[in-house]
């Protein structure tokens, strides 16, 4: 039997960070600013990462829009390239946490993003923003390389 190689540390290559206006247009623009840090990074527009990172940061800020938006604050979207995945953190003002992750209704006008991020990252959690009030829902999506380009 061979022993497996202790586990690596992860290793932050790249980062981006934008606040945003906590409105529907600065929604839209993270998920636009979002693709085209990734392309380039050297992840194309159009692989699986691309894909899942875009839908996955339109849903966290639609959400930190619609649900954490305090009047006259903005929110913020950090970009992280690490070893073998990119980092998607989503940050408001709002400090009360989401609720469970459960299936919408079949008449549900919402409740279906956090169900989105579930499926498509590989691991996600929602920390409390330290030192001012907030949260921040951290995502990750693997990718198929151990290096940037």
């Amino acid at each position: 039997m061979t022993a497996l190689p202790p586990p690596q540390p992860t290793v932050t290559v790249r980062t981006f960070t934008q606040r945003l206006s906590a409105t529907p247009r600065g929604a839209r623009l993270a998920r636009h600013l979002a693709l085209n840090q990734l392309h380039d990074w050297g992840i194309p527009y159009d692989s699986p990462a691309a894909d899942a990172v875009a839908v996955i940061v339109a849903e966290l800020a639609a959400n930190a829009v619609t649900h954490g938006r305090v009047p006259g604050r903005d929110f913020e979207l950090r970009l992280s390239l690490v070893t073998g995945s990119v980092r998607v953190e989503v940050t408001d003002t709002r400090g009360e946490l989401p609720a469970a992750v459960r299936p919408p209704g079949p008449l549900d006008e919402g409740g279906r993003g956090l169900l989105l991020v579930e499926a498509l990252a590989d691991r996600w959690e929602v920390l409390d923003r330290e030192p001012l009030p907030g949260k921040t829902v951290r995502a990750e999506v693997d990718v198929l390389w151990d290096q940037p380009h």
